[in-house]
């Protein structure tokens, strides 16, 4: 029985370190985003918005400053309205702007990542407009806000984001964080801002849009800046936070804030 110890040893760690190497276990298991959270100074609340015939949730998140602000819109990733979606709420606010945050799953329970990615995957392209508009209307109904409107969003959400540049006329910016760019003219023509892509080298799923959403840009006489970070890999502003951060990830997220935040100063 003592031969069989180390092995046994050995298997727990490495089930250990798949563990806590996991992606997943990262978007999910987010006690480091929630602890930054709590001990933020700044007022963070939740509110009520009215889209179409339902109710959904929204979490916003004010600066320090007396100025009026900008507000960006943040759509959440696959895995719903998490805890470091919050945390990005608050760090946008500690860089200046209000941030609003929609759940697009409010009212919805599921129990795990594959359960939140199969409630994402059954909402339809008129609600997710919707409550998108909901939230849009709130923001720029906010009275410390300034009127300027800026969304972002990141992996499933860096999608939407790129899809509601199309669709709301009264965005300044748009910033989408890996997620699949347009592969139609009619998916970019009416788009009224500079999109700025945040992408990962290893992600070639969503890198491999690239090419193409450059040339219809283009083509539509459209801004599109996208910046590939190396090494870094899919999720990387969320990966590269938490305590397990590969070097590259870190780096790439360090590296897109100090971009965001040049780009935040450019709002109106």
């Amino acid at each position: 029985m003592k031969r069989d110890r180390p092995i046994e040893r050995f298997f727990v760690a490495i089930l250990v370190a798949v563990f806590m190497c996991n992606p997943l276990c990262n978007a999910l298991a987010q006690d480091w985003a929630k602890e930054r959270l709590n001990k933020s100074p700044r007022h963070g609340e939740w509110v009520d918005l009215k889209s179409g015939d339902r109710t959904i949730k929204a979490f916003v998140v004010y600066p320090e400053r007396k100025e009026k602000t900008p507000v960006v819109i943040v759509i959440h990733e696959i895995f719903g309205l998490t805890d470091w979606v919050r945390g990005i709420c608050d760090q946008l606010a500690e860089n200046g702007v209000i941030a609003i945050a929609p759940d697009l799953l409010s009212g919805q329970t599921y129990s795990d990542a594959d359960g939140a990615r199969k409630a994402i995957s059954a909402l339809t392209k008129e609600q997710i407009k919707s409550d998108l508009d909901a939230a849009a209307d709130y923001a720029l109904k906010i009275p410390a806000g300034n009127g300027a409107l800026a969304v972002c969003g990141f992996c499933w959400g860096g999608g939407v984001t790129f899809s509601y540049a199309n669709e709301n006329p009264k965005l300044k910016a748009a910033y989408s964080f890996y997620g699949p760019a347009p592969d139609e003219a009619s998916k970019v023509a009416n788009i009224p801002c500079p999109v700025y892509g945040f992408y990962a080298e290893n992600d070639e799923r969503v890198g491999a849009t690239i090419p193409k959403a450059e040339e219809l840009m283009r083509a539509a006489g459209k801004k599109y800046e996208p910046v590939i970070y190396k090494g870094a890999t899919h999720g990387f502003m969320r990966e590269g936070e938490a305590p397990n951060a590969s070097e590259a990830n870190k780096k790439a997220r360090d590296d897109a804030w100090a971009r965001w935040k040049t780009l935040l100063k450019q709002l109106p």
